[in-house]
């Protein structure tokens, strides 16, 4: 068995070590510590979340850091404020038995004024998000000339910020001859790109596969309608009393409303997306690592920075945008050894995008059918039977007892136990008893020839080819428009003056959110569900092509008045017909 000792560790960073409780190294500190410590290198390092890759670099770094001099000797880049200072906490324990060794983070929300007095205090290493260290190096705040080492952290997650061009413009301004170290869970071309960019004939470390998720978590999917997303997640909660997840949503909109309800719903739950401030981060951070919230509502990016081992579950409200991006949510929970679940609620068009990322993580997806009412109830009603079985006895209730059982003396010890569980069961009992049924597909109905996934809306939008779009270039636009991924807007069929496509019918509220107010070019955008869901053919061919005619059929337009009116849209009256209709009796 490999021990730290055997790595060529310092005397200090094995004390560190012991300090920490750290027994043995995990594979990808076993491959790279020795490798790294031998001599100057570049290396491209792949390994999951949660399998060390911070001290994998860190110790190797910390032992090559001339102590006798104060200039900056050590670069971190890392995509996230909270990664950047997670690495730096990291950092500072591993070192905490060498002198005159400051490590100092460096990133946005926080003072810069604050951080350019640490970095002139002497900081030979400096840990930091790519925007603020750019910033501070073209205010001649920090000078990187002098490093002999730049790691590049979760360098496929701050590429997929868009964060080249950054990356770029800093390492322009570092040495030649420095070492770069790139340590990734996953392996994308871009990251390949910036490997040959800026390395040199680098070490090659892989523990695993490329992209490959980690045998400890099992991946489960829910396959449901659009609007039961959030009904499935709260079965999912319930079935699981000691659960304690992370819950991905795609947007910061999505994340801030599932986080609400939630919350109206009385469960311990707290949001964590970019559009709050660095103090509120901090916070809910801080109490979900205390355990004080149970679950964690988050994008992608704001959850780069969480490093927690107990997560016992990691909830996909949606699957990611970006597929590889699966891997990185996954890593989340299974973590220090522990097994973890991740599970996915996806609704029949959406089926095909669990077999990419079955590609991709090198593992078979199980389908899960929700648990019913009754079952929530008797997992609930046991897991406090247990509670109350292993709880701990408080000697102070003693002088109670008498006051306690004169009160209950008339009962019998059945009628006692049904009374006191019956506090709890009865709240789930009622609610799932009139709770509204959802209804759930099998994956052999949802996933055919990967052709048609019939659970989609088809939308009738005023602009076409007198706008200057074809059938490609308008799905490039819902798709950006829409925040969707190339194969969430499909059946783009355009004619002159108007065009028609399809989403998955969960996204509709987006469209018609999205386009509500919308204006391309001074004129207002509008969007419309068309009363046949045919798809016809020859979308491809711009205005060409056969089209069944109850394709030209839109709904009545929404007016002020109507039920299924777009949120906040002004029609100008309920007997006002759509445009579109105004243009077929000219025709």
């Amino acid at each position: 068995m490999t021990t730290f000792e055997s790595l060529g560790l310092s005397p200090e960073i094995l004390k560190a070590i012991e300090d920490l409780g750290f027994e043995s190294p995990s594979e990808v500190q076993e491959q790279t510590i020795p490798i790294l410590l031998e001599e100057p290198t570049d290396m491209v390092a792949l390994a999951q979340t949660g399998t060390g890759k911070t001290a994998a670099f860190g110790f190797p770094l910390i032992q090559n850091i001339d102590l006798n001099s104060k200039k900056t000797q050590g670069l971190i880049l890392s995509p996230t404020r909270e990664l950047c200072m997670q690495i730096t906490n990291e950092l500072k324990q591993y070192a905490k038995y060498y002198q005159n060794l400051n490590t100092v983070a460096v990133y946005g929300g926080a003072s810069i004024t604050d951080q350019a007095r640490q970095i002139k205090r002497g900081a030979q290493i400096i840990v930091a998000t790519p925007g603020r260290m750019k910033d501070m190096i073209q205010r001649n705040i920090i000078d990187i000339s002098n490093i002999n080492i730049c790691i590049l952290d979760e360098a496929d997650e701050m590429l997929n910020m868009g964060f080249f061009e950054d990356i770029k413009e800093i390492l322009s301004h570092s040495s030649d001859q420095k070492n770069t170290w790139l340590f990734s869970a996953t392996m994308p071309k871009e990251v390949s790109m910036i490997a040959k960019k800026f390395m040199k004939s680098p070490k090659e470390i892989t523990v695993g596969q490329k992209n490959i998720s980690t045998k400890s978590v099992s991946h489960e999917y829910f396959i449901v309608g659009g609007r039961d997303r959030y009904s499935a997640v709260k079965r999912v909660v319930d079935a699981n009393p000691d659960i304690y997840a992370v819950i991905f949503c795609r947007t910061k909109r999505d994340t801030q409303k599932v986080a609400e309800k939630l919350i109206e719903d009385g469960y311990s739950a707290s949001a964590l997306h970019g559009d709050l401030s660095q103090a509120q981060r901090d916070m809910v951070m801080n109490s979900f690592r205390k355990k004080q919230i149970q679950m964690l509502v988050a994008t992608d990016v704001a959850a780069r920075g969480i490093d927690v081992d107990d997560i016992t579950h990691v909830i996909n409200y949606q699957l990611p945008d970006e597929i590889e991006t699966y891997t990185h949510r996954s890593g989340r929970t299974g973590r220090a050894g522990k097994e973890g679940k991740s599970l996915v609620i996806v609704t029949k068009s959406e089926v095909r995008k669990i077999r990419q990322v079955e590609k991709i993580i090198g593992q078979k997806f199980t389908q899960e059918e929700l648990p019913s009412g009754d079952e929530i109830c008797k997992r609930q009603l046991f897991h406090l039977a247990d509670e109350i079985k292993n709880t701990t006895i408080n000697s102070e209730i003693d002088s109670f007892i008498p006051d306690l059982e004169a009160q209950f003396e008339d009962l019998s010890k059945e009628e006692i136990i049904k009374k006191f569980f019956s506090v709890e069961f009865t709240r789930f009992h009622n609610y799932y008893k009139n709770a509204p049924k959802i209804t759930q597909h099998s994956a052999d109905d949802s996933y055919s020839s990967g052709k048609d996934y019939g659970d989609e809306t088809r939308f009738f939008i005023n602009i076409g080819e007198k706008d200057g779009f074809n059938w490609m270039s308008l799905k490039d636009f819902l798709k950006e428009q829409l925040n969707l991924d190339r194969d969430g807007v499909a059946k783009v069929d355009v004619k002159n003056t108007f065009s028609f496509f399809n989403v998955p019918t969960d996204d509709v509220e987006k469209v018609q959110s999205t386009f509500d107010t919308f204006k391309l070019k001074g004129r207002h955008v509008n969007v419309e569900i068309t009363k046949d869901q045919k798809s016809g053919s020859g979308g491809r061919k711009g205005g060409g092509g056969g089209r069944d005619r109850g394709d030209r059929k839109p709904r009545k337009r929404f007016d002020k008045n109507s039920s299924s009116d777009f949120k906040g849209k002004k029609s100008g009256g309920s007997s006002v017909k759509s445009s579109f209709e105004r243009r077929r009796k000219k025709s």
